[in-house]
């Protein structure tokens, strides 16, 4: 450096010294550029992509890094400069190094975690519980982790400068009611940065469950250090605290599987023959291609009935919520055009009939009534032989 120095005698001593600087930054750039460009073409790396994405990742970092310690080395032969700036610019050099060096950690410790995130997810596409954990607690951890880092690396930057050292000290250890202040606002986003790690640990919530929020249907898209965000079918975002998910109940329809059963009712007629409606359900649900195939989680019931209709239940297992919903559309689909085609006796109406008081008055009108019932043979109500249909 010192002969390098000697290169720029001819210019004022100050102009010199940063000349010195700049040069020995613009050769550290150089010799960055060799490297970062050299080492990926090198025969046995090649073929590794790995190698490729980290220098591609971290190139900006590795090159402000180079040149900050070739600055900072040039430092020595700056004689142009007062012994005080010679200081303050070891001092600056110092602490930028320190931030350029803290976030390009942070940025491979990102690119680690993207990575096994999407070989975890390359090698098995299904929907796995497993899987989806293992993107939960690494996406919640990581971000986490880069936030103390963060704070760690800017914290170690200031503390370069005694002034700024300084001032943090007397601050923290003089202001007690200032500190309680700010202790008590931060509660919140302290509870959620500790929420964080429970949702983590415990995983009540993971990455594309399916949740119940406000009565919408929803996948959690992203689980950051304070908030998560859901994705509505329609694509509206929920954008909720996180400790929400540790202190309030909430319906996760995929938290120990994915796959769900399918339940729809119809509303049919008396005269439904429900064994013919029980094949015509199975016949249909064999050309679904939403169905699981579980048999076992298979049926077909009256669940209810008034006065005018029965309830039937129809229930299906589905791979997941999306599959389930399709199911249940297309079961009521295929159903409904079934019971038209063959069976519309089944389907509900309404019934309006006059019944006269005098036991010899047939309803009026008598073709609306169905079915059709005998009058008591023996009884006060005993009349001639007519066909009387019930009351509606």
């Amino acid at each position: 450096m010192a002969s390098l120095r000697h290169w720029f005698d001819w210019l004022p001593a100050p102009l010199a010294s940063i000349t010195l600087l700049i040069a020995a930054a613009l050769i550290a750039l150089l010799f960055s550029r060799i490297v970062t460009d050299a080492i990926p073409r090198l025969p046995g790396l090649r073929r590794i992509t790995l190698i490729h994405s980290i220098i591609g990742r971290l190139r900006t970092n590795i090159r402000l890094l180079l040149m900050l310690i070739a600055a900072s080395a040039a430092l020595p032969a700056a004689t142009g400069f007062t012994t005080p700036t010679l200081h303050m610019l070891g001092k600056i050099f110092a602490f930028l190094a320190i931030l350029v060096f803290g976030f390009g950690v942070i940025k491979a410790f990102r690119f680690a975690t993207d990575t096994y995130l999407d070989r975890i997810t390359a090698k098995d596409p299904t929907d796995d519980i497993r899987t989806r954990s293992h993107q939960t607690q690494i996406r919640v951890l990581r971000r986490l982790i880069e936030i103390t880092f963060g704070v760690i690396t800017t914290a170690a930057a200031l503390t370069v400068f005694n002034s700024v050292r300084q001032y943090g000290v007397s601050l923290f250890a003089s202001a007690g009611a200032a500190s309680l202040i700010v202790g008590l606002s931060a509660r919140p986003a302290l509870s959620n940065l500790i929420a964080g790690i429970q949702i983590a640990i415990t995983q009540p919530i993971r990455m594309e469950d399916m949740l119940i929020l406000n009565g919408d249907w929803a996948w959690v898209e992203e689980i950051n250090a304070t908030y998560v965000v859901l994705r509505t079918w329609d694509r509206r975002r929920y954008i909720v605290p996180i400790s929400y998910f540790l202190e309030n109940p909430f319906q996760n329809w995929t938290h120990s599987s994915p796959s769900l059963i399918a339940s729809l009712f119809l509303w049919l007629d008396y005269q439904t023959p429900m064994d013919r409606l029980r094949e015509i359900f199975h016949e249909e649900l064999s050309h679904c291609p939403d169905w699981d195939g579980d048999k076992s989680s298979v049926d077909c019931q009256i669940a209810d009935s008034n006065a005018q209709v029965i309830s039937i239940r129809i229930i299906a297992g589905a791979a997941d919520a999306g599959r389930m919903w399709n199911l249940t559309c297309d079961l009521r689909e295929r159903l409904l055009a079934r019971l038209r085609q063959e069976m519309p006796e089944c389907l509900p109406r309404g019934r309006t009939a006059i019944v006269s008081n005098a036991p010899n008055e047939a309803p009026w009108p008598n073709e609306l009534i169905s079915p059709p019932v005998n009058r008591p043979d023996t009884g006060p109500y005993k009349g001639p032989d007519i066909k009387t249909p019930a009351r509606a």
